[in-house]
């Protein structure tokens, strides 16, 4: 992947300034895609950041100069890129109390998502402050891993009630043949499923949040998808030992909802 900006703070980032952010210091992001200089769900990504930033630091920076920051790294980049947005505590990291937060936002050219449809893995795993999308967590590079040397394309975590919550990088979307199925279970709620939810409503097809069990799902689901920031929709063909029709249809549905999300600029 070729990067094309990294910036800290509105202005080119210094070894100094990658280092806190490479050895320790206490950092959350999003992630999101830039097309024509444009993005979707930028409200959500803000609320995102602002959220995690008083969950993690106590305060937050504020949204219009985080909007400064993504105007600032876009204007040195290409109009279509994938933008990362790194919010992290400079300081020492073992201190009580953290520093300011600060802004990392780095562009670099988009990467293509899977074309699936994708097996996955059911892992028994539970994140840490789920809601909080954390930099680093090996655990889902481990599970991945895992996964693949199994024979598996990716995994989705199973919780310890037995409840589906998301994928790796991923959360998760079912088909019951009438509504779309989104798990209930302690998940980082994405983006893209916020836009996803958003649109599904405007264009008045039915939704449901609901405890989905690994077990048993091939009984009910008509079809299940993982999404994130570089795709709304990828069929999933089989979670552990249950096996899934692909419901292109389903998968359709999904993209079109994502083209019903405006694009505005930053």
């Amino acid at each position: 992947m070729t990067t094309y900006v990294v910036h800290h703070n509105g202005r080119a980032a210094t070894a100094e300034e990658l280092a806190a952010v490479a050895f320790g210091s206490p950092a959350h992001f999003t992630a999101m895609q830039v097309r024509g200089g444009l993005i979707r769900g930028l409200d959500l990504h803000l609320a995102r950041l602002r959220t995690a930033s008083l969950e993690l630091f106590g305060r937050a920076v504020p949204d219009e100069e985080v909007r400064s920051q993504l105007r600032a790294a876009l204007a040195a980049s290409p109009a279509d890129v994938s933008l990362r947005v790194l919010v992290h505590a400079p300081g020492d990291p073992f201190a009580a109390e953290p520093g300011e937060p600060a802004m990392l936002v780095r562009t670099a050219s988009a990467g293509a998502p899977p074309t699936g449809p994708l097996a996955l893995a059911a892992v028994a795993h539970e994140r840490f402050q789920p809601a909080v999308k954390h930099v680093g967590e090996p655990a889902k590079r481990f599970f991945l891993r895992q996964a693949a040397a199994e024979g598996f394309d990716d995994a989705a975590f199973v919780d310890r009630d037995g409840r589906l919550s998301e994928g790796t990088i991923w959360n998760l979307a079912f088909w019951d043949g009438t509504a779309v199925v989104w798990p209930v279970a302690g998940i980082l709620d994405g983006i893209m499923q916020g836009m996803i939810k958003r649109q599904l409503a405007k264009l008045g097809v039915p939704q449901r949040d609901a405890e989905v069990r690994a077990d048993g799902l091939a009984r009910w689901a008509r079809g299940a998808v993982v999404l994130n920031s570089r795709t709304p929709a990828v069929a999933v063909h089989c979670i552990g030992n249950e096996v899934l029709p692909e419901a292109p249809d389903f998968v359709a549905l999904l993209h079109r909802a994502h083209e019903a999300e405006p694009l505005v600029a930053p």
